[in-house]
């Protein structure tokens, strides 16, 4: 599939899937580095985890608390300083291959790129499903409500990177062009064979980029392995509009900290670039709120 036709099928269908992504040493370096980041987030080490039974941040957890006791589906700020393996991920965050894909499906340059989020979602403790969402429409929009908003630009590129065979996102395709049929809007917020929808296949190494504003959900099982890298870059025309879902998690507190001198001397001039894009519209936005409730 080239690079034109990824674009094609993400108007199409709101998501594309691009094989095969990372090298074998990539990939064996990457799914180390997320055992050990689970390993230290499931142990109680590290505070910004994704908690069960919760769906949406913010993730509640208690000061002095053990922020896994209760299980977690996930692990956040993959390029936290603090985080041992943050090298790692930060490497695969801004590498070319995921880069140029983000640039050509938002067609921007380097100079247009921000900075956005990366974290990792692993096996659960126990079953967990997520309900059908769009990540930045309210399930009480009305239908001129989400087309208002479905008709912008999405503004951002939004990808799920699997270490491991996944099969956990849900999706109706072309569900990102309209509103929400009325069986959509009737139906119980987990609810399995809606009209459409399909299960996103990823194998080892595959990523899968879509719209955050298709409607999907998530089901993950305890038995099945999950190591997903799930990332965003946005464009800087996004503005405000995406303020709301990047700075609700919280990186605005750490991002002027992140170790690029990892990188080459090209891809830290561009991730700098990319950091000033946030920090800029953090000082912009204020108090963001939540994009979600759950």
């Amino acid at each position: 599939m080239t690079q034109t036709s990824y674009l094609d099928a993400l108007k199409r269908d709101g998501f594309v899937v691009v094989p095969s992504i990372l090298t074998p040493e990539q990939l064996a370096s990457l799914r180390a580095a997320a055992a050990d980041t689970i390993a230290l987030a499931r142990a109680g080490n590290w505070p910004y985890v994704r908690t069960l039974p919760k769906q949406f941040p913010p993730w509640n957890i208690a000061p002095g608390a053990n922020p896994a006791a209760e299980g977690i589906w996930g692990v956040q700020f993959m390029m936290h300083p603090k985080l041992p393996a943050s090298k790692i991920f930060i490497e695969n965050y801004f590498s070319s291959p995921i880069v140029n894909i983000v640039k050509e499906l938002l067609q921007c340059g380097d100079d247009e790129l921000v900075l956005e989020l990366f974290n990792l979602l692993c096996r659960p403790d126990r079953d967990f499903e997520l309900t059908w969402h769009r990540d930045d429409i309210p399930p009480t929009a009305t239908a001129e409500q989400e087309l208002e908003r479905l008709h912008q630009p999405a503004w951002s590129a939004q990808w799920n990177l699997a270490l491991y065979d996944d099969q956990s996102l849900i999706a109706i395709p072309g569900s990102h062009l309209r509103a929400r049929t009325q069986v959509e809007r009737d139906a119980d917020p987990k609810a399995t064979g809606l009209p459409g929808e399909t299960r996103v296949q990823l194998k080892a190494g595959d990523v899968v980029f879509y719209n955050n504003n298709i409607f999907h959900r998530g089901a993950y099982k305890a038995d099945t392995e999950r190591m997903t890298l799930h990332g965003s870059i946005g464009h800087a025309g996004g503005s405000t509009l995406r303020a709301r879902n990047v700075l609700q998690h919280g990186i605005g507190g750490w991002v002027q900290d992140i170790d690029l001198s990892v990188l080459g001397e090209e891809e830290r001039k561009r991730a700098e670039g990319m950091r000033k894009r946030l920090i800029k519209l953090g000082q912009e936005s204020g108090d963001v709120g939540y994009s979600l409730e759950g």
